[in-house]
């Protein structure tokens, strides 16, 4: 078994305990973990698929491919040349965690991720037995680089990579012989301009990688995307990997032997989540809500949000380590999540997330205040 890092969210227990000792108890924005009800149409497919009692497909059915199929084409402009470029998964972060193991990236090999990054990038490169290499700048790749995960709405910091900066990376991969993967998940949550009204740009876009029904065009890069946050399905684990058809295919050959298979009603569930918009755009004005309400406490408050412009988290600081504001928070009865978690210890941001109710989010402007 590999070395793993302390999971880091253990450390911000002594935290949690001061700011629930406040009057009106805790305001917890330190997880993006959604609060809102899952939206009665999904909810509706998932009892109505109850009885499966037949093993499920781990490709998925074919209702649930086309689905994501469609789901691309609709909401990101991408055209999948065939269902065979796309893959449910069980969550998106068991794909982040296992990606180098399914590729067969191993000792000898480096996993690039993002500088300031969720942590189970690197987390995958320990399992595998890979090195783990932060490096924005293409030119820092190393030459043994197999894999690169790019994070555009990146968490913790909301930053967004447009056509061109995607376009750069996945040349630079290619040049390498790695695979280019993309972790798409607050794709559907742009706050800023020409983000506001669309989703963020997709690696398969053809912008970035030419038409995607096009030789070629999509080997070596795949898009990552989660249900959990457009549709307030984090407890159904439900998410899905397309691009690169051969990858997938890969991937597919090793998830079969392992049994990494969606539930069926889960599947079922996902082709109604996929296929509504609707409730997608009410879950947007809820976050959009909550976040104007904490930009301008948190600004009069003091603190500079950095980046942000997309995404379910603020990226705020007020100067000084990390941890310290972590307390001042705590003070007040808020728990965030320090930069220390994303970026190291010389970190002086935190990461706020939206993912509280109005009530909640309401007392935290008032403490703020």
């Amino acid at each position: 078994m590999p070395a793993l890092p302390d999971f880091p969210w253990d450390s911000l227990a002594p935290f949690a305990t001061r700011a629930r000792e406040h009057a009106d108890g805790i305001v917890d924005l330190s997880v993006g973990s959604p609060v809102d009800p899952t939206p009665d149409v999904v909810r509706d497919a998932l009892i109505a698929a109850t009885d499966a009692h037949a093993y499920p497909q781990t490709m998925g059915t074919p209702a649930l491919r086309e689905a994501i199929v469609r789901w691309y084409a609709r909401r990101r402009g991408v055209t999948l040349p065939s269902v065979d470029a796309v893959l449910p998964t069980i969550g998106s972060k068991e794909l982040v965690g296992l990606l180098p193991l399914l590729l067969d990236v191993g000792a000898g090999d480096t996993v690039v991720h993002p500088e300031t990054a969720y942590p189970t990038y690197a987390v995958g490169a320990a399992i595998a037995g890979a090195r783990a290499v932060a490096a924005d700048d293409p030119d820092a790749w190393p030459d043994n680089t197999t894999l690169v995960w790019l994070n555009s709405p990146g968490n913790p910091t909301g930053s967004v990579l447009d056509a061109g900066a995607l376009r750069a990376r996945v040349d630079a991969a290619r040049a390498l012989g790695a695979v280019i993967v993309n972790d798409e998940c607050y794709a559907e949550l742009g706050w800023e301009a020409p983000f506001a009204d669309r989703p963020v740009t997709s690696i398969l876009d053809h912008d970035v990688i030419g038409e995607a029904s096009a030789g070629g065009a999509l080997d070596g890069v795949l898009s990552v995307y989660s249900l959990s946050k457009q549709s307030n399905l984090a407890g159904y684990r439900a998410a899905f990997v397309a691009g690169d058809p051969a990858l997938v295919g890969r991937i597919l050959a090793v998830r079969k032997h392992a049994g990494l298979i969606p539930p069926a009603p889960v599947q079922a569930a996902m082709v109604a989540a996929l296929d509504d918009d609707a409730h997608v755009a009410g879950q947007k004005a809820r976050y959009a809500h909550r976040r104007g309400m904490l930009v301008a406490a948190i600004t009069q408050a003091g603190f500079r949000i950095d980046h942000s412009e997309a995404g379910l988290y603020l990226w705020a600081t007020r100067g000084e380590p990390a941890l310290e504001t972590i307390a001042w928070l705590a003070e007040r009865g808020i728990l965030a999540a320090p930069g220390t978690f994303y970026e190291g210890d010389a970190s002086t941001h935190v990461r706020i997330a939206l993912t509280a109710t109005d009530e909640r989010v309401a007392a935290a402007v008032a403490r703020l205040r």
